[in-house]
């Protein structure tokens, strides 16, 4: 019988940090869904951290030939001019056609970039598009997205790359661990309200 008690015992002590360091590594995996990239009725940048990044992302999707139409989503932060149209203005720089390009300058978070998103959608008779942010908050947006939408729009999954955060390493520095548990801790508050930001 004590042998089965240290055993327990000794299961139990490699279980649990095991199970630990388990979910630590699977969290930032789920936060940053990706799926197979496929050509879509248009391509929706969302602004945010990093909103260069994204933007730039978006772009060379466009490029790749992924759509043949650009929606750019967001807000001033500081200052009168949009992000939405400062994403814009980098794609034409980029030298994509400006009438390739639609715009959403009110959005000041993420459920304000889907409802306003889908208006231009709906207006637009887009059924497909892939959806680009972040990797830390890919997910918490295709939740948002998915709520707003419903099912009847395809949404597919893709991430720029973040200059600091990696799904497999978000563990590393203090400000990511701090990103990734404030999108775990949203994600899970939208789910169990409803409510948005």
């Amino acid at each position: 019988m004590k042998k089965v008690k240290k055993f327990i015992l000794l299961s139990l002590i490699l279980l649990v940090p095991m199970s630990i360091a388990g979910l630590v590594l699977i969290l930032g995996f789920w936060l940053s869904p990706q799926d197979q990239l496929q050509k879509a009725d248009a391509i929706v940048v969302v602004s945010g951290g990093e909103t260069k990044a994204r933007t730039n992302e978006g772009i060379k999707l466009f490029k790749d030939g992924l759509s043949d139409y650009l929606i750019f989503s967001g807000a001033a932060e500081k200052g009168p001019i949009s992000n939405a149209s400062v994403m814009k203005s980098m794609a034409v720089e980029a030298g994509i056609d400006s009438s390739k390009i639609m715009i959403d300058e009110t959005s000041e978070n993420t459920y304000q970039n889907a409802k306003n998103v889908k208006t231009i959608i709906d207006n637009n008779n887009i059924k497909e598009f892939i959806l680009v942010t972040s990797p830390y908050h890919q997910k918490r947006a295709r939740v948002t997205f998915d709520n707003v939408f419903g099912s009847k729009y395809t949404i597919i999954n893709h991430s720029a790359v973040d200059s600091t955060w990696r799904k497999s390493r978000w563990w590393q520095s203090p400000a990511s661990i701090e990103l990734t548990l404030q999108e775990a801790y949203r994600i899970i508050y939208i789910e169990l309200t409803g409510k948005y930001e």
